[in-house]
């Protein structure tokens, strides 16, 4: 494992260009691929993670409360992001699926690992998935520096981006 670790969070063509895609979020897909670019020069790790839903998905709870399908496995949304795909060796990255926004398959498979000394996020919504997963990552490894990225993430609005940005600096995590 590498000392650095690059997490892309959930660039995914629903979050892109799909159903719930925004301007925003397009907007970052060129600085989101010139730091995986970085990232793999140094020959550091990359791991991607995608929003995972099934067909059931407007049946659960946040179905309920977000009635947009979206990121259901095996579809379009589903996959990441076409430029993404296109500009990185994506096949050879480790990818996690994760059914709600913090994933603890995440965790687990960063957690006690004594060489990371940095784990950086970036990806989609700020606002939901990105400080869920930056809070998990700080409680379960507290003495790992974790930081975001904001050029390369985006909110759901851009107000809703930079309060989660406040948020995560309160809670330790480098925001740059």
């Amino acid at each position: 494992m590498n000392k650095k670790i690059l997490i892309v969070v959930d660039m995914q063509n629903d979050f892109t260009t799909g159903s719930l895609g925004t301007k925003e979020a397009q907007a970052v897909i060129p600085n989101v691929i010139e730091k995986i670019k970085e990232y793999e020069k140094n020959g550091d790790a990359v791991v991607f993670t995608q929003d995972t839903h099934y067909d059931n998905y407007l049946e659960t709870q946040e179905g309920k409360l977000l009635p947009v399908e979206h990121c259901i496995q095996g579809t379009d949304g589903w996959n990441i992001c076409g430029d993404i795909y296109k500009q990185v060796n994506v096949s050879n990255k480790a990818s996690i699926g994760k059914e709600t926004f913090g994933s603890i398959k995440l965790v687990e498979y960063l957690n006690g690992r004594s060489e990371i000394e940095l784990i950086e996020l970036i990806g989609v919504c700020t606002d939901i998935c990105v400080v869920s997963n930056a809070i998990l990552l700080k409680a379960f490894m507290p003495e790992v520096h974790i930081k975001v990225d904001g050029s390369c993430c985006a909110g759901v609005t851009p107000e809703k981006h930079e309060a989660a940005l406040e948020v995560m600096r309160s809670c330790q995590i480098e925001v740059v």
